[in-house]
């Protein structure tokens, strides 16, 4: 597939220093520390999402604030950091999804998954949707992998018939921000929807298996 495959969060000026690099050589004590405060920001931000300050957050974390800017000097860095861990995840699970033996139930069950996920997820919504954050590289790249790990699952679905040869990633991109748009403040998964969505999707290869059956 040829289109450029863009970053969720889009492109930006020069950030400063990766953030996954600033946590290499702590201090085992502050290295529990920053991933707590990690721990406790990702669950502070998909309850309120990214507009709760940082007096909050450490407040959240049982911490002094001081210490919070210590290990991010910024609510961006902060929030960036929380992303990259979230959605490496969520890459890891795409990953597996690759091996899965039906190429089309792979990719559908997955895009359910990141649907869901964002649904949830305040800040991702936030961040998705209407986020005016710097963005930090580690973020920027990330995102593309993210969003590249996607394509891979979609590209090879297509390849089965499962989906239909002319949807692009930047057309699945802008299904999920307009099911993240639609859904408001909800947080239910909006089953009926997403279903229509996926039988708009669906190829040729389901289409002749459900006429048989």
């Amino acid at each position: 597939m040829s289109k450029k495959v863009t970053s969720i969060t889009g492109s930006g000026n020069a950030s400063p220093p990766s953030l996954a690099s600033k946590s290499k050589g702590l201090r085992a004590d502050a290295q529990r520390n920053r991933d707590k405060l990690l721990e406790i920001a990702h669950r502070v931000f998909t309850t309120h999402g990214i507009k709760i300050s940082m007096d909050d957050i450490a407040r959240h974390a049982g911490m002094g604030v001081g210490t919070v800017y210590r290990h991010f000097p910024t609510k961006e860095e902060l929030f960036g950091a929380v992303m990259v861990s979230h959605k490496t995840r969520l890459i890891e699970e795409a990953k597996k999804w690759l091996h899965h033996e039906d190429p089309g139930e792979a990719f559908f069950r997955y895009f359910a998954i990141v649907i869901r996920e964002a649904i949830a997820n305040k800040a991702i919504t936030d961040a998705l949707v209407r986020s005016s954050l710097k963005k930090d590289e580690a973020l920027i790249e990330i995102a593309e992998d993210f969003w590249r790990e996607i394509n891979q699952l979609l590209v090879r679905a297509q390849k089965s018939g499962s989906v239909r040869k002319e949807a692009s990633i930047e057309d699945i991109r802008f299904l999920l921000t307009c099911i993240l748009q639609a859904n408001g403040d909800g947080n239910s998964f909006p089953d009926r929807i997403v279903s229509i969505i996926f039988d708009g999707l669906r190829g040729t290869e389901h289409n002749h298996k459900k006429s048989r059956s």
